[in-house]
Protein backbone atom coordinates (compact mmCIF):
# COMPACT_ATOMS: atom_id res chain seq x y z
CA UNK A 1 0.00 0.00 0.00
CA UNK A 2 1.40 3.49 -0.94
CA UNK A 3 1.60 6.23 1.24
CA UNK A 4 -1.10 8.08 -1.26
CA UNK A 5 -3.68 5.50 -0.04
CA UNK A 6 -3.19 5.79 3.66
CA UNK A 7 -6.17 6.22 5.59
CA UNK A 8 -6.33 9.87 6.14
CA UNK A 9 -5.83 10.63 10.25
CA UNK A 10 -8.40 12.10 12.49
CA UNK A 11 -8.22 15.50 13.17
CA UNK A 12 -9.39 16.56 16.50
CA UNK A 13 -7.92 18.10 19.99
CA UNK A 14 -6.60 15.13 22.13
CA UNK A 15 -9.56 15.80 25.01
CA UNK A 16 -12.55 15.91 22.32
CA UNK A 17 -14.58 12.79 23.91
CA UNK A 18 -14.36 14.62 27.46
CA UNK A 19 -14.51 18.67 26.21
CA UNK A 20 -16.50 18.41 23.05
CA UNK A 21 -17.87 18.36 20.53
CA UNK A 22 -19.36 14.73 22.23
CA UNK A 23 -20.72 11.99 20.39
CA UNK A 24 -23.90 10.93 21.51
CA UNK A 25 -22.15 7.78 23.35
CA UNK A 26 -20.15 10.66 25.64
CA UNK A 27 -23.08 13.43 25.97
CA UNK A 28 -24.99 14.07 29.55
CA UNK A 29 -28.43 12.44 29.56
CA UNK A 30 -29.92 14.53 31.69
CA UNK A 31 -28.56 17.91 29.78
CA UNK A 32 -31.36 19.79 28.71
CA UNK A 33 -30.24 19.37 24.80
CA UNK A 34 -32.19 20.90 21.97
CA UNK A 35 -32.80 18.26 19.70
CA UNK A 36 -32.44 18.91 15.84
CA UNK A 37 -31.76 15.33 14.81
CA UNK A 38 -27.82 15.12 13.85
CA UNK A 39 -26.73 17.70 16.56
CA UNK A 40 -27.97 18.51 20.13
CA UNK A 41 -27.41 22.06 21.24
CA UNK A 42 -27.26 23.12 24.56
CA UNK A 43 -29.24 26.24 25.47
CA UNK A 44 -27.41 29.12 26.94
CA UNK A 45 -28.61 32.67 27.25
CA UNK A 46 -28.28 34.77 24.70
CA UNK A 47 -28.13 31.72 22.00
CA UNK A 48 -30.54 32.42 18.88
CA UNK A 49 -30.59 29.86 16.48
CA UNK A 50 -31.49 29.22 13.07
CA UNK A 51 -32.15 26.26 10.11
CA UNK A 52 -30.53 27.16 7.00
CA UNK A 53 -32.74 25.29 4.55
CA UNK A 54 -32.24 24.40 1.26
CA UNK A 55 -35.21 25.63 -0.99
CA UNK A 56 -35.35 23.12 -3.90
CA UNK A 57 -35.14 19.66 -1.49
CA UNK A 58 -36.83 21.96 1.92
CA UNK A 59 -34.46 19.90 4.21
CA UNK A 60 -32.33 21.53 6.54
CA UNK A 61 -28.54 21.69 5.55
CA UNK A 62 -26.78 23.71 8.72
CA UNK A 63 -27.90 25.22 11.87
CA UNK A 64 -26.73 28.40 12.60
CA UNK A 65 -26.26 29.64 16.06
CA UNK A 66 -25.84 33.39 16.98
CA UNK A 67 -23.59 34.35 19.93
CA UNK A 68 -21.52 36.60 21.38
CA UNK A 69 -22.03 38.74 18.55
CA UNK A 70 -20.80 36.39 16.13
CA UNK A 71 -22.04 33.59 14.17
CA UNK A 72 -21.31 30.13 14.01
CA UNK A 73 -22.77 27.90 11.02
CA UNK A 74 -22.58 24.17 11.61
CA UNK A 75 -22.62 20.34 9.67
CA UNK A 76 -22.10 17.73 10.94
CA UNK A 77 -21.80 14.91 8.24
CA UNK A 78 -20.78 10.63 8.24
CA UNK A 79 -17.40 9.70 7.72
CA UNK A 80 -15.87 6.52 7.87
CA UNK A 81 -14.91 4.68 11.43
CA UNK A 82 -11.36 4.75 10.49
CA UNK A 83 -9.99 7.60 8.85
CA UNK A 84 -11.27 11.47 9.23
CA UNK A 85 -12.39 14.18 6.95
CA UNK A 86 -10.97 17.53 8.26
CA UNK A 87 -7.81 17.47 6.48
CA UNK A 88 -9.33 16.57 3.03
CA UNK A 89 -12.00 19.66 3.33
CA UNK A 90 -9.63 22.12 4.42
CA UNK A 91 -7.80 21.58 1.40
CA UNK A 92 -11.19 22.33 -0.79
CA UNK A 93 -12.07 24.95 1.67
CA UNK A 94 -8.75 26.73 0.69
CA UNK A 95 -8.98 26.18 -2.98
CA UNK A 96 -13.33 27.21 -2.69
CA UNK A 97 -12.02 30.68 -1.45
CA UNK A 98 -9.07 31.54 -3.74
CA UNK A 99 -11.64 30.44 -6.34
CA UNK A 100 -13.92 33.15 -5.00
CA UNK A 101 -11.04 35.33 -5.07
CA UNK A 102 -11.04 35.56 -1.12
CA UNK A 103 -7.86 35.19 0.92
CA UNK A 104 -6.89 32.04 3.12
CA UNK A 105 -4.34 30.96 5.57
CA UNK A 106 -4.06 27.94 7.55
CA UNK A 107 -3.59 28.18 11.13
CA UNK A 108 -3.38 26.59 14.46
CA UNK A 109 -6.20 26.95 16.58
CA UNK A 110 -7.42 26.20 20.07
CA UNK A 111 -9.53 23.00 18.15
CA UNK A 112 -6.48 22.21 15.90
CA UNK A 113 -5.85 22.91 12.54
CA UNK A 114 -8.23 26.24 10.84
CA UNK A 115 -8.36 28.09 8.20
CA UNK A 116 -8.69 31.75 8.10
CA UNK A 117 -10.52 33.34 5.33
CA UNK A 118 -11.17 36.65 3.70
CA UNK A 119 -13.99 35.97 1.58
CA UNK A 120 -16.14 37.99 -0.30
CA UNK A 121 -18.94 39.15 0.93
CA UNK A 122 -22.84 38.54 -0.60
CA UNK A 123 -23.22 40.48 -3.60
CA UNK A 124 -25.98 42.99 -1.25
CA UNK A 125 -23.34 43.33 1.15
CA UNK A 126 -20.97 45.42 -0.80
CA UNK A 127 -17.82 44.19 -2.75
CA UNK A 128 -15.65 43.99 0.60
CA UNK A 129 -14.17 41.00 2.32
CA UNK A 130 -15.51 39.16 5.27
CA UNK A 131 -13.44 37.56 7.67
CA UNK A 132 -14.08 34.22 8.41
CA UNK A 133 -13.04 30.91 10.78
CA UNK A 134 -13.50 27.06 9.54
CA UNK A 135 -13.30 24.97 12.53
CA UNK A 136 -13.77 21.16 11.89
CA UNK A 137 -13.04 18.45 14.05
CA UNK A 138 -13.49 14.34 13.57
CA UNK A 139 -15.47 12.37 15.98
CA UNK A 140 -16.20 8.89 15.50
CA UNK A 141 -17.73 8.11 12.22
CA UNK A 142 -18.84 11.87 11.96
CA UNK A 143 -17.22 15.04 11.04
CA UNK A 144 -18.50 18.42 12.76
CA UNK A 145 -17.78 21.42 10.25
CA UNK A 146 -17.90 24.89 12.07
CA UNK A 147 -17.45 28.33 10.07
CA UNK A 148 -17.52 31.40 12.23
CA UNK A 149 -18.23 35.22 11.70
CA UNK A 150 -18.45 38.07 13.28
CA UNK A 151 -16.98 39.06 16.63
CA UNK A 152 -15.43 35.76 17.13
CA UNK A 153 -13.37 35.75 13.68
CA UNK A 154 -11.02 38.25 14.99
CA UNK A 155 -11.82 39.14 19.08
CA UNK A 156 -10.47 36.88 21.56
CA UNK A 157 -12.80 36.74 24.12
CA UNK A 158 -15.33 36.61 21.20
CA UNK A 159 -13.99 33.35 20.22
CA UNK A 160 -13.50 31.66 23.69
CA UNK A 161 -17.16 31.49 23.57
CA UNK A 162 -18.35 30.51 20.27
CA UNK A 163 -15.35 27.79 20.28
CA UNK A 164 -16.87 26.85 23.73
CA UNK A 165 -20.41 26.74 21.87
CA UNK A 166 -18.94 24.32 19.50
CA UNK A 167 -17.67 22.27 21.80
CA UNK A 168 -20.93 21.67 23.57
CA UNK A 169 -22.59 20.48 20.43
CA UNK A 170 -23.18 16.79 20.48
CA UNK A 171 -23.11 14.68 17.11
CA UNK A 172 -25.96 11.65 17.01
CA UNK A 173 -24.34 9.68 14.15
CA UNK A 174 -27.28 7.19 14.42
CA UNK A 175 -26.16 3.69 13.54
CA UNK A 176 -28.03 3.99 9.80
CA UNK A 177 -25.38 2.90 6.90
CA UNK A 178 -24.41 6.63 5.53
CA UNK A 179 -21.78 7.07 3.00
CA UNK A 180 -18.68 9.28 4.19
CA UNK A 181 -19.62 13.24 3.47
CA UNK A 182 -23.31 12.66 3.43
CA UNK A 183 -24.50 15.15 5.77
CA UNK A 184 -26.37 13.67 8.56
CA UNK A 185 -30.21 14.52 8.86
CA UNK A 186 -31.10 17.65 10.58
CA UNK A 187 -34.85 18.32 11.66
CA UNK A 188 -37.02 21.07 13.73
CA UNK A 189 -36.41 20.95 16.77
CA UNK A 190 -39.79 20.00 19.43
CA UNK A 191 -41.91 22.98 19.94
CA UNK A 192 -40.11 24.05 23.78
CA UNK A 193 -42.45 23.03 26.18
CA UNK A 194 -43.15 19.79 24.99
CA UNK A 195 -40.38 17.76 26.10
Amino acid sequence: MTDDNATPSKSAPDDRATQGPFDDSEANPVRPYIDLGGIKILPREGLNLRLEVEEQSKRIVAVGLDYADSSLQVQPFAAPRSGGLWDETRVQLRDQVRTQGGRVEERDGPLGKELLAEVPAAANEGSELRLARFIGIDGPRWFLRGVIGGAAASNLEAAAKVEDLFRSIVVVRGGAPMPPRDLIPLKMPATPGSA
